[in-house]
């Protein structure tokens, strides 16, 4: 698929997750509380039914950078919350809301931030503590969690730098879609190549090569191509990232982040790693 069929379907998807119809949860397990993160921006969190240490998941949305609805995300966090994880699907601004990059990426460090203390004063102990983010919500879990350092936001909790990293059908390489990704940077590559550099996942995956990684991706997707994610799995691997990647037969772009295709894999990777302390990077 070209780059510019890759854009015109990324367009008319607006991401998969962001004009969804609300996940049900299956599990049965709902929202147990909603957090003001910023001023206007919200997550719903979903606990556990056991206390203690448990793995903490943020749910990106995608929407080409333009929208960014979670709603499509709660089915998944319903699962995840039903098999042990912390888990909170999240709003932040986009193009429509009058910003560009880099304030996604703070929105969603400031989200990891504030679901953090939540649960930690509900009496759970977070980590490991991970980014998961579906289409171009993918990229900016992508920057959230390798190029952490790279960012200041103000954020009303205690800042936290992610453990891990889930991407679920990210086109990374945005150089690849700059006619979508003009939404995040505001600019196009000519204008400013530095900024898109420092955008680029695929560029900034030697950073913190510690950070484990799944990637999963549908392949059967038609909007966002698999060579995506094989592309930005190779450089992570080159980096000696822990990378694994799981191409998924018969899942599309709408279907990856279900909780039946995705539910059980996500939950058996992060209870794999190993447990860790919110680290602040300070």
């Amino acid at each position: 698929m070209t780059s510019i069929a890759v854009a015109v379907a990324l367009l008319v998807s607006c991401g998969g997750s962001t004009s969804p119809t609300p996940g049900v949860p299956s599990s049965g397990v709902r929202p147990s509380m909603t957090i003001e993160y910023s001023p206007g921006l919200t997550e719903d969190v979903y606990l556990p039914g056991h206390q203690g240490r448990v793995p903490l998941v943020v749910l990106v949305p995608g929407g080409s950078w333009t929208t960014a609805d979670p709603a499509g995300l709660a089915g998944l966090a319903s699962d995840l919350a039903a098999r042990g994880i912390a888990a909170a699907p999240t709003h932040i601004r986009a193009a429509e809301d009058g910003v560009v990059y880099p304030a996604p990426v703070e929105d969603v460090l400031c989200a990891v931030a504030a679901a953090a203390e939540s649960i930690q004063s509900h009496g759970y102990l977070p980590g490991p503590v991970a980014v998961l983010g579906h289409s171009s919500g993918a990229q900016l879990a992508a920057l959230s969690v390798l190029a952490v350092d790279d960012y200041s936001p103000s954020c009303d909790s205690p800042a936290v730098r992610p453990d891990a990293l889930v991407g679920l059908s990210g086109p990374y390489d945005i150089s690849q879609i700059p006619d979508v990704a003009v939404a995040l940077l505001g600019s196009s590559p000519s204008d400013d190549p530095e900024t898109w550099s420092d955008a680029n996942p695929v560029e900034r995956a030697d950073l913190r090569p510690d950070v484990p990684v799944l990637l999963l991706h549908g392949e059967v997707d038609e909007t966002v191509p698999v060579a995506f994610t094989n592309q930005f799995a190779k450089a992570l691997k080159d980096a000696r990232h822990p990378t694994t990647v799981q191409i998924v037969p018969t899942a599309d772009h709408e279907t990856i982040y279900q909780p039946d295709v995705a539910g059980d894999r996500i939950a058996e990777w992060l209870v794999s790693l190993p447990e860790t302390t919110p680290d602040s990077g300070s």
